[in-house]
């Protein structure tokens, strides 16, 4: 299927499933994604072009696997919540996790990326696709409030304005009576770092991401927590400690040792989760 023309934060969707992809096809797998497979095989597009690395296969595989085992656990104790994935693209998280019928997990992206999405995607019975700009605070109004809800970004929010990262959280912290927000974080980003991705290159990924990022980014992980008294941090996980990050290439297996030592590291790629409401979570 021809994705059509795609605006840079529409296209990372593409990134983001083209990486799955070729996790899957290595010989030991971190996340296993066989539909991520299925879909970039479905779409007519130039996936190699955009030039992944393989560090980033391998970080984009190893951020899925840990929002899915938290969204996992959340539904082990809690088999009649709602998942709701912000910026959805063609994740296929929901095969991932296996959550049982009485899970209503509700995908929500861009009108563009919506409709490919269902295109190539077979949800499951008790999934939904809302097609709207998180800009537009109605979109939750299509998601029922009352149960408990666990609320997933996959590297979402860096392609946010602050005002709009900070428009989202409290729509999510005011609507839904309970639950979790987790995303992944890069921590603080300068645009100086940027930068680069900018210049001419046969690589489409470093510029894409350049056009996409607009958020710089916090150090603290409880600065959500001044954005609403409703949030708090219940957990800050690096991807750099887990223990995926043996199969990583050396230089990260080094990073890795050093984030131990040198919290800053550790930061620019985290697995951020905040409750909101006093369930039992």
């Amino acid at each position: 299927m021809e994705p059509g023309r795609l605006t840079p934060v529409e296209e990372t969707s593409l990134l983001t499933v083209y990486a799955r992809a070729l996790d899957f096809d290595r010989p030991h797998p971190i996340l296993g994604d066989e539909v991520a497979r299925r879909v970039v095989d479905q779409v007519d597009y130039d996936f190699a072009g955009l030039g992944v690395l393989g560090s980033t296969e391998r970080f984009v595989a190893l951020r899925a696997k840990m929002l899915d085992d938290r969204i996992g656990a959340f539904v082990a104790r809690h088999p009649d919540a709602v998942i709701v994935d912000l910026g959805a693209g063609l994740s296929s998280a929901a095969s991932r996790v296996g959550p049982p019928s009485t899970v209503d997990w509700y995908s929500v992206d861009l009108p563009r990326v919506i409709a490919l999405r269902n295109a190539v995607l077979q949800e499951r019975a008790s999934s939904h696709c809302i097609a709207a700009s998180l800009a537009d605070g109605r979109w939750v109004e299509a998601i029922p409030s009352g149960r408990p809800t666990f609320v997933v970004a996959d590297g979402l929010f860096a392609f946010l304005t602050e005002s709009s990262f900070r428009a989202v959280v409290d729509g999510i912290a005011e609507h839904f009576h309970s639950g979790v927000l987790a995303f992944y974080d890069y921590g603080r980003v300068s645009r100086l770092s940027r930068l680069p991705g900018r210049l001419p290159s046969k690589k489409r990924m470093a510029r894409l991401l350049a056009d996409a990022w607009a958020f710089d980014g916090f150090t603290d992980p409880r600065h959500l927590e001044g954005w609403n008294p409703r949030l708090r941090l219940i957990e800050d996980a690096s991807a750099l400690h887990e223990p995926e990050i043996a199969a990583f290439p050396s230089t990260w297996r080094m990073a890795a040792r050093m984030s131990r030592r040198m919290p800053a590291i550790a930061r620019k790629a985290r697995v951020l989760m905040y409750a909101f409401g006093d369930a039992d979570l």
